[in-house]
């Protein structure tokens, strides 16, 4: 591990593509494919899954259609938010270069341990596991899937992303690409069959649509950790800053563009579920999707089958390309190893930094328990995402003289903020669990890592050595960024 470099307000409006270097990163994803990143990722297993718990939690199909909506509002006011974050910190990293940046190395190193040793790789993991779910099911029909074949398709899903990562960025696009054209055409046919179920009279969901609807604080902020989790991926293409080309324009109308046509695309789709099945019928469907296509397509129902597991596909493909950036990012900023801020000298990608991920997203498939993958993995990050909007409504208030290419009126950062302590604090306060409490404990024991190893360096002597090793088997160099 390297000591870290010594940051100023410089620092923050600094452009990492415009020093010269030897080997660096590549500006190979563009408007396109940036667009694909946000969408691909956020449309994955979850609007297939989370709308039968968003209805469980919130009791009414009018309730449920407001939690979608509000969900998407809040996230396109983050993504806003993080868009002037990113036009302000031209890094990669995303939520963890932000916290380096503003809060100082502990904390951003305690983001980095949590996110790299669990969240970024659960996430991973728990789509990796719906795509093997949808995808082993036809083969098991009348019954259900057994696990071993379930995860050992996961695991199967995770090697060929890493593979695919490994070797290219512009194949890794362009697979995001593909398949972000191929969700948007399922959820389209979804919302065509609702519309013409409606059309048809089927509208007895929508009859006193209000009735039974809960408004207790822990129920609600439930629902919204189910329907943030279909939604999650809103911020990935900060993490990829240094690969995008003219982040300065392309990260605000990327957000522009992606987040208003998921959250319009989420809210038809859970109308036409809705217009094809009684909540009831909702609640008691194991898989919403395959319930809707069972009463609407018949014998066709294996295309939603297929459709959920290419999208979950998708994206985890989306979830793993921009979670090697972070570990590659802390990594280089000395809080990792340094063997995992090196990238492949032929393909010009971070491989050693998504071998690590690929590997701990492996080691989270053992268990295989999708609800509390999504509980965690959306306490862990809305904890973090409300300490990055603070750090950009600090910016604005006492460094407002900083260049900005794109500027967020300062209320949208402080709903956002607002939002994320409710979404933290009320299912501790409405409902404590003794997982709320791990996950704190969890997250401070970093501090036990960080003073001997980063802070004060105590490491073993192999490493070095190792690390050489490591660098000839894997064929990687430092890049650029690192030699300063």
């Amino acid at each position: 591990m390297r000591k870290r470099k010594r940051m100023d307000s410089s620092t923050l409006a600094a452009d990492p593509s415009e020093e010269t270097g030897t080997l660096q990163l590549k500006r190979e994803v563009g408007l396109i494919s940036a667009v694909s990143l946000i969408a691909g990722t956020m449309i994955g297993s979850g609007i297939f899954m989370s709308p039968e718990w968003v209805l469980y939690y919130m009791g009414s199909p009018a309730g449920s259609l407001l939690i979608w909506a509000v969900c998407g509002l809040l996230v396109m006011f983050g993504a806003l938010s993080y868009a002037e974050l990113g036009t302000l910190i031209k890094e990669s990293g995303g939520d963890y270069i932000y916290i380096l940046r503003n809060f100082g190395s502990l904390p951003a190193f305690l983001f980095a341990y949590t996110s790299v040793i669990v969240v970024r790789p659960a996430s991973v993991a728990g789509v990796s596991l719906s795509f093997a779910e949808y995808a082993v099911a036809p083969f098991y029909q009348g019954c259900s899937s057994p696990p071993v074949v379930v995860k050992c398709t996961a695991a199967s899903c995770v090697l060929l992303l890493t593979i695919i990562n490994c070797l290219n960025v512009r194949l890794a696009t362009a697979i995001m690409n593909i398949f972000t054209a191929a969700k948007l055409l399922v959820l389209l046919v979804i919302v065509i069959g609702g519309i013409v179920l409606l059309i048809n009279g089927q509208t007895q969901s929508f009859q006193d649509a209000f009735q039974d609807t809960t408004t207790g604080v822990g129920p609600v902020g439930m629902a919204f950790y189910q329907g943030l989790w279909s939604y999650d991926g809103w911020n990935n293409l900060n993490f990829v800053t240094e690969e995008l080309r003219k982040p300065e324009v392309n990260l605000p109308r990327a957000v522009m563009i992606a987040i208003p046509l998921v959250t319009c695309l989420y809210l038809l789709v859970n109308v036409s579920y809705f217009a094809a099945l009684t909540p009831s019928e909702l609640l008691s469907s194991g898989a919403v999707a395959i319930s809707w296509g069972n009463k609407v397509l018949g014998s066709w129902v294996w295309v939603i089958s297929l459709s959920v597991a290419l999208s979950s596909f998708g994206s985890a493909n989306g979830t793993f390309f921009s979670g090697g950036r972070v570990c590659y990012v802390a990594s280089r900023e000395g809080h990792m190893p340094d063997i995992l801020s090196m990238v492949h000298v032929r393909c010009l990608t971070p491989s050693p930094a998504l071998i690590f991920t690929s590997a701990m997203s492996l080691i989270m498939i053992i268990p295989g328990n999708f609800s509390s993958i999504v509980n965690f993995f959306s306490f862990t990050a809305w904890l973090f995402y409300g300490t990055n909007i603070a750090g950009l409504l600090y910016l604005k208030i006492k460094k407002p003289e900083l260049p900005r290419s794109y500027k967020v009126p300062i209320i949208i950062p402080i709903i956002v903020l607002i939002a994320s302590v409710y979404l933290v604090l009320a299912p501790i306060i409405d409902q404590p669990q003794i997982e709320f409490l791990y996950v704190v404990l969890f997250i401070l024991s970093g501090i036990i890592i960080y003073f001997p190893l980063v802070r004060y360096k105590h490491h073993p002597k192999c490493l070095q050595r190792v690390t050489l090793h490591l660098q000839l088997l894997l064929e990687v160099a430092p890049t650029a960024e690192n030699l300063k």
